[in-house]
């Protein structure tokens, strides 16, 4: 049996949020393991509905700083009672004095890296956090490869280190369902260019709302749709739409709920991530499983995850970025083949793969523990 801490997902979650929900699904469909979920306390329905045959221990504080000390404190006792063989730590951190084997998941190293894109109090706690479990953890799991040689390069790691992607959740497709309510109900109508994430300084949104003002009066029925919720540092992005002379077609939904968020991707002129860095990119990839022209950046996981079924332009370029949206707005030649490019690319990205290959590797660490 392994356990799986799922105690870090918030309530409205968004990356790694993501992976650990879309994960503990796909763990939970298999027969060939057993899974025990850690979850906050009061937090326990939505893993029992997500996985009725798991166990959940919903014993772990709510707030961050609680929860980081109950698992170095707290954690190992609970494990020591539980019939688990090997515990997986999705989100950096682990309990360090636990006695069993551990897997640790590393989404990307942007707290070394970039520690002013994250809150001042998190990136010397995550950077603590990567180093120990590049000591300490059995088995780490990078989401990339960009991730896998960024880590090698800054903590090598004494376990072994496995390059596992995420999955696309079925919802996401080219196949229509009651698109136009939704969007009816957003208040979006077409043609739109799309964002989908948490809004904070990585995504560099900023150079986005530039783009879509050099672009906006050659399209005069062109909008920008931010959706997601606001993460921090959002300043430079409010004072980004009230500079642009387009501002009032700027639309903020919001954080979308799951449901939402294909629809939304299916009616796109364009999709664009113009983020700075990220561990692996899953908007991206859930842009090409919706069939949508996307663009994003180049150097970076979202190049190494859209194989070549993307335009890729340099992070900051908004010149570079508004170029690109203009040829997507317009339909270039190439659109329909970067299309089905996409389609195949989302298509081999699946929930089921990427948990064969965790139980993979928590089988490898339970017989050598």
């Amino acid at each position: 049996m392994v356990s799986l801490d799922v105690s870090s997902v918030p309530p409205s979650p968004a990356g790694a949020g993501r992976y650990s929900i879309d994960l503990a699904a796909a763990l939970a469909r298999r027969d060939d393991v057993d899974v025990s979920f850690v979850a906050r306390r009061g937090d326990a329905d939505r893993w029992t509905a997500l996985a009725p045959r798991g166990g959940v221990h919903a014993v772990a504080p709510a707030s961050r700083p609680g929860r980081l000390a109950w698992e170095q404190a707290r954690l190992p006792r609970v494990l020591r009672k539980l019939p688990v063989t090997v515990h997986h730590s999705p989100h950096y951190t682990m309990p360090e004095s636990a006695a069993l084997p551990r897997v640790v998941t590393i989404h990307d190293l942007t707290f070394f890296d970039h520690p002013e894109w994250h809150e001042r109090s998190k990136a010397p706690v995550f950077r603590r956090a990567t180093r120990v479990a590049a000591r300490h953890a059995d088995a780490l799991i990078c989401v990339s490869r960009v991730t896998a040689d960024r880590l090698a390069a800054l903590c090598p790691p004494q376990g072994s280190v496995h390059v596992i992607p995420h999955g696309v959740a079925d919802r996401f497709s080219p196949v229509p369902g009651d698109d136009n309510a939704v969007l009816g109900h957003l208040g979006v109508r077409p043609p739109y260019v799309a964002f989908v994430g948490t809004l904070e300084p990585r995504k560099d949104l900023p150079t986005l709302v530039q783009a879509f003002d050099r672009v906006a009066a050659a399209h005069p029925d062109l909008s920008l749709v931010l959706a997601g919720f606001d993460g921090w540092g959002t300043k430079s992005l409010g004072r980004a739409i009230a500079g642009a002379s387009h501002g009032d077609r700027i639309l903020r939904t919001g954080y979308l709920p799951d449901g939402v968020v294909p629809a939304l991707l299916r009616h796109a002129a364009a999709v664009a991530y113009p983020s700075l860095e990220e561990g692996f990119g899953l908007p991206a990839l859930e842009a090409l499983a919706c069939g949508a022209p996307l663009v994003t950046t180049t150097g970076s996981a979202m190049e190494e995850v859209v194989a070549g079924a993307a335009l890729l332009v340099g992070p900051g370029d908004a010149d570079a970025l508004a170029g690109v949206i203009d040829m997507l707005v317009r339909g270039d030649a190439g659109l329909d083949a970067r299309r089905q490019r996409g389609l195949a690319v989302a298509a081999r990205h699946t929930w089921e793969a990427s948990a064969a290959a965790h139980v993979a590797v928590y089988r490898s660490v339970a017989a050598q523990g």
